[in-house]
């Protein structure tokens, strides 16, 4: 199998040099033909001519490693229109169009294959298609983005504050410059949405509750460690007859549990099923060579016609605020009499509100009737 790579950074060199260096007999027979390169000089197998790649009828197979939405979009749309497979590690344009690309892939008899997309080195969304096989999952949780786990860690372990601690992975490269996809969610919410598709069989649009984490301060974990508990980063979704809830926000933790302890910048990420239970996987979720284990697995998995379970999107489960009760933790200048809380306690220049066992919906109108903006601590007890 000869196949082409567009991109020649982190994770396409990756890819790359897994591929040229390998001596397994699994790989043996696959050969990295061109390399789709802004510039022909990185290296001899360089084009900046996407369409020398997609007209190279030896070329059976696309990795697509450029990452955004555009051009990566594009490239991928006609990769399956001219009949090659496409395997890719980008979970922003895989999430948002991967109903075209399943319609896509199926039309022109080829595969769309996403595992290095979400957890990065974790092989979670093919244990996910396992799991699905004999059990029904209901529920999908945990750390998703190294870069909201190296911080929260660093806070944590070394008392420092947000700012000071984003600046090490920024320089380390787990955070870009503008780091608000890490610490905002929008890298969570693709996740969780992509792994909604092969846990639920359904593909949701990011309309579901999402908290940033980047107003937490070394007080909220100074408290929280007064009461041997940690916090993290959590996507989530719960599955209840023929309803879901999504949510993705800051989620406190005994000390104790294997999610507080997950050091630096690893995942892990949860299922829970009817007869298995809770299985966890933990490891690398992002990296070049993490990455380009994953998604050279799934180009085996094509090579070698690897079962892989098709993608089924019903969309037959109602979005609901409704689902779960929790208690939240939600940090306040002033202090607030509510039916929804619980208890208040100031520590240093603020005031910690613990909820009652609440809906999603009515936190919001909590949150609301706090009036603080954005700039407020929202946490979710697990």
């Amino acid at each position: 199998m000869k196949i082409a790579i567009l991109g020649f950074g982190t994770v396409g060199s990756g890819v790359y040099d897994i591929i040229t260096n390998s001596t397994t007999s699994e790989l043996k027979n696959i050969e990295v033909k061109s390399v789709f390169a802004r510039s022909r000089d990185k290296m001899p197998l360089a084009t900046n001519d996407i369409n020398e790649i997609l007209n190279d009828k030896e070329i059976s197979l696309v990795v697509e490693c450029l990452g955004g939405l555009t051009p990566a979009y594009e490239f991928i749309k006609k990769s399956l229109e001219h009949k090659k497979h496409v395997v890719t590690a980008n979970k922003a344009v895989a999430a948002k169009y991967l109903d075209e690309f399943v319609v896509l892939a199926k039309k022109n008899n080829v595969k769309f294959l996403f595992e290095a997309s979400v957890g990065g080195g974790i092989p979670w969304l093919a244990s996910l298609e396992k799991a699905g096989r004999v059990d029904k999952i209901n529920r999908i949780y945990g750390i998703f983005n190294g870069t909201s786990n190296y911080i929260l860690d660093n806070m944590y372990r070394n008392n420092q504050e947000f700012d000071s601690t984003l600046k090490t992975p920024q320089n380390l490269g787990y955070a870009e410059a503008d780091p608000s996809a890490d610490i905002d969610g929008d890298d969570v919410v693709n996740k969780i949405i992509l792994s909604n598709v092969l846990g639920f069989n359904i593909h949701i649009f990011p309309e579901f509750p999402t908290y940033s984490m980047r107003y937490i301060t070394k007080n909220d974990i100074d408290y929280l460690k007064k009461y041997d508990f940690a916090i993290k980063y959590i996507g989530e979704t719960n599955i209840n007859d023929s309803n879901y809830e999504t949510s993705v926000m800051l989620t406190i933790f005994s000390k104790d549990s294997q999610e507080a302890v997950v050091p630096l910048n690893n995942n892990i990420i949860t299922l829970d099923g009817n007869f298995i239970g809770e299985l966890k996987f933990f490891g690398q979720g992002a990296g070049k060579f993490p990455t380009g284990n994953a998604i050279v697995q799934d180009i085996i998995d094509i090579n070698s016609n690897v079962p892989r379970k098709e993608i089924t999107i019903k969309n037959h489960l109602v979005f609901s605020k409704k689902l779960t009760r929790k208690n939240y933790l939600l940090r306040s200048k002033v202090n607030l009499n509510h039916d929804f809380i619980e208890s208040s306690e100031q520590y240093k220049e603020n005031y910690y509100l613990k909820t009652k066992e609440i809906t999603l919906e009515q936190l919001e109108q909590l949150i609301k009737s706090l009036n603080q903006g954005d700039n407020i601590l929202v946490a979710k007890f697990h």
